[in-house]
C-alpha cells in the first residue's frame, strides 16, 4: 500500500473533483452564487492536485542517476508540497477575495433550489472519495490518532488527499449553510459569509500541509520507534554500540543509515567485514524501509 501512495484513493478523489467541479460551474452560472464559483474553483484546484500527485508517484520511479545517486524518491514530496501552495493559492486565495466582494456587493442569487441540489450530490460523491481515503490510509495509520498519522507519515498522498477531502467536505457543508440562509432570510450576503468560511478553512489546511510537505522535502529522520529498532538491531555480536547514528528519508520508502559502530578490540579484517555485514542484514529484516546502510566500524573511546 506504502509503494503506491494510495494510487486508488488518488484516483477516486480525482474523478470525484472532475464531476463535481463541473457541476459547480453549471450551478454558479445558472444561480450566481459565489460560495458555488469558491467551491467550484476549489474543485478545480483539487483536481489538478491529484494530477500532480500521480505524476509525482510516476517521476519518483526513475532509476537512480551520478546526477542523483539517492534517486528521486523525493519527487513525491517535491509534488506534495507544489498541491499545498495550490491549495491556498487558489482555493483559499480566491475564496477569500471572492468572499470579501459578494459581501460589500451582494447579489440576490437565481434558482437556489439548482445550488442545493448540486450541493447535495457534491456531498454525496466527497464522501465516497473521503471514505476511499479513510479505508486506503488505515494499514498505514496503524494504532496513531489520524492527527499523527498526517504530522509523522513519510507517504505524502494520503495525508494530502486525506486533509482535501475533509476541506472539501466542509467547505461544501459552509457553501450548503450560505445558500439556505441567503434563502430563508432573503438576505444573499450569508452567501458571502459561507464563501469566506470556505477560503478560510481552505487556508488552514493549506497551511497545515505547507509545514508538513516542507518537513519531509528537507529531509526528515526515523521515527522514534524505527530509530530504537535500528539501534537494538545494530548492537549484536561483536558489536558493541552504537557511537552515533544519522537516518533520513529520501524519499516515502527508502531511509538511509549511516552509523559509526563501536566494536570488540583484536578483530581480523575478515571478522569485522562479517560483522558490518551481519549488522546490515539484521537492520533491513526489522526495517524494510532502511535501504541505503552506510556502517563505519570503529573502537570505542569513552570520555575522559
Amino acid at each position: 500500500m506504502a509503494a503506491n501512495g494510495g494510487t486508488k484513493a488518488i484516483l477516486a478523489a480525482l474523478f470525484a473533483n472532475a464531476g463535481i467541479a463541473v457541476s459547480k460551474f453549471v450551478g454558479f452560472v445558472i444561480t450566481g452564487s459565489s460560495s458555488m464559483l469558491a467551491e467550484a474553483v476549489h474543485s478545480v484546484a483539487d483536481t489538478s492536485n491529484q494530477g500532480l500527485l500521480l505524476l509525482g508517484q510516476r517521476t519518483a520511479k526513475r532509476r537512480a542517476t551520478k546526477e542523483h545517486p539517492f534517486g528521486y524518491g523525493r519527487e513525491r514530496y517535491f509534488y506534495s508540497f507544489i498541491v499545498a501552495l495550490m491549495l491556498f493559492t487558489l482555493g483559499s486565495a480566491f475564496a477569500l477575495y471572492e468572499g470579501v466582494h459578494k459581501v460589500q456587493h451582494p447579489e440576490d442569487l437565481s434558482s437556489p433550489m439548482v445550488a442545493v441540489v448540486i450541493l447535495v450530490v457534491a456531498i454525496a460523491l466527497e464522501t465516497f472519495s473521503f471514505r476511499t481515503a479513510i479505508r486506503e490510509s488505515r494499514g498505514l495509520k496503524g494504532d496513531r490518532s489520524w492527527w499523527a498519522f498526517v504530522r509523522q507519515s513519510k507517504t505524502p498522498e494520503l495525508p494530502v488527499v486525506l486533509l482535501e477531502d475533509a476541506g472539501a467536505l466542509f467547505g461544501l457543508v459552509f457553501a450548503l449553510i450560505g445558500v439556505g440562509l441567503s434563502v430563508v432570510t432573503g438576505k444573499p450576503v450569508w452567501d458571502g459569509v459561507g464563501t469566506l468560511m470556505i477560503g478560510a478553512l481552505l487556508g488552514v489546511i493549506a497551511i497545515i500541509l505547507i509545514i508538513e510537505m516542507k518537513s519531509l522535502l528537507i529531509g526528515e529522520g526515523a521515527a522514534e520507534r524505527e530509530l530504537r529498532a535500528i539501534e537494538a538491531e545494530l548492537v549484536s555480536g561483536r558489536v558493541e554500540r552504537v557511537i552515533h547514528i544519522r537516518t533520513q528519508y529520501v524519499g516515502p520508502e527508502e531511509l538511509l543509515v549511516a552509523a559509526k559502530l563501536g566494536l570488540r578490540g583484536g578483530l581480523e579484517m575478515a571478522e569485522v567485514a562479517t560483522e558490518i555485514d551481519e549488522a546490515e542484514a539484521r537492520v533491513r529484516a526489522t526495517v524494510p524501509a532502511a535501504r541505503l546502510i552506510y556502517l563505519e566500524p570503529d573502537l570505542y573511546r569513552a570520555a575522559v
